[in-house]
């Protein structure tokens, strides 16, 4: 049987998507045992699986040393890899956000301080509606830079909104919905395309159970 490498995000992320996988017949038990492997395959099932930093997955598919994989929608936007995007997995939702100090008012007239991890879906917004801006790239707790007035606005994702909260900021702005998506190399999908489009049905078929993701 022809074997699909499949990139999974490290995290929760990845432990979600593996559970689907499983669900759907595409287990591999020694995924699930304590060590500290990298790589798990399971021949009879036709999947070899690898744990890679979840901003790495889209590379690894389009470079082609994994066939499919799984990555939020915000880093296929930020990084635009050259990638087939198969399913919206529909787990890990959060939304793309703009968010500023509660008593903050963009007037529009001067150049607008942006704080951000996502500078491309920063400037695709801003650039929509033509604002002008100065993107300033962090890599880390962007949720101070406006407190430090280092910045007017962040764009960052949120997902609950707490963090943002107890900072004494709030969103202002949805940017786009994030998901997990199922991707895909480009000569994978031609090649290896009828194990590849049964995966993609399966997992596109599958349902959670009842309170369970």
């Amino acid at each position: 049987m022809e074997m699909i490498n499949i990139a999974l995000p490290k995290g929760r992320l990845g432990e979600k998507v593996y559970r689907i996988f499983k669900a759907v017949g595409y287990e591999c038990p020694s995924i699930e045992e304590e060590n500290r492997k990298l790589v798990f395959e399971n021949p009879e099932k036709g999947v070899r699986y690898f744990w890679v930093k979840p901003s790495d997955v889209a590379i690894y598919v389009e470079r082609g040393a994994a066939d499919i994989g799984v990555a939020g929608k915000d880093i296929l936007l930020e990084y635009a890899p050259d990638v087939y995007e198969l399913a919206d997995l529909g787990i890990g939702k959060c939304r793309m956000c703009v968010a500023a100090r509660k008593e903050f008012y963009d007037e529009g007239s001067n150049t607008l301080r942006v704080a951000t991890k996502f500078p491309r879906i920063a400037r695709t917004y801003y650039s929509s509606i033509s604002r002008d801006i100065d993107i300033i790239k962090l890599n880390g707790s962007i949720e101070i830079a406006p407190i430090l007035g280092l910045s007017d606005v962040i764009v960052d994702i949120v997902e609950t909104g707490r963090t943002l909260l107890e900072n004494g900021l709030e969103p202002k702005v949805d940017i786009v919905p994030i998901s997990a998506r199922l991707i895909a190399n480009k000569v994978s999908y031609k090649f290896k395309n009828e194990p590849i489009r049964q995966l993609v049905q399966a997992v596109s078929a599958w349902q959670p159970e009842e309170g369970k993701e």
